[in-house]
């Protein structure tokens, strides 16, 4: 979902892409809350880490506790930023019980995405 915010929010100014320690296919209520913001995650993929572990990065993001436990040095990285996110998938309950917690993921990205990532306040200047 960061991917596709940060995408949606800021295309214009950072390129993102998304790599995993357990790379996996984006989970389908991921999918579909994103698509309520016409925001089209359908065809993105998480690659494992080690495909960009020899590329230079302003940052390198990790948005759950267990990845930046088990994510690699990146020696390219400038910037290293962590913010923890409550996984959705994990949510029990109802249908709509778990689709609230993905929606509930969704606007803590994005509003974590736009205070960490506009670009006044993260130090890019646009021409």
């Amino acid at each position: 979902m960061a991917e596709g915010l940060l995408r949606f929010r800021y295309g214009g100014t950072y390129e993102a892409f998304s790599a995993g320690t357990h790379p996996s296919s984006v989970h389908p209520l991921a999918v579909q809350v994103l698509s309520e913001w016409d925001i089209d995650i359908s065809k993105h993929l998480s690659e494992s880490v080690s495909a960009y572990l020899d590329q230079p990065f302003d940052a390198v993001v990790t948005t759950c506790d267990s990845a930046q436990e088990t994510c690699p040095f990146f020696p390219g990285a400038k910037r290293l930023i962590h913010h923890a996110f409550v996984d959705p998938s994990s949510a029990a309950g109802s249908d709509e019980a778990i689709l609230s917690a993905f929606r509930n993921t969704r606007d803590e990205i994005d509003r974590w995405i736009q205070d960490t990532f506009h670009p006044r306040e993260f130090g890019v200047k646009r021409i």
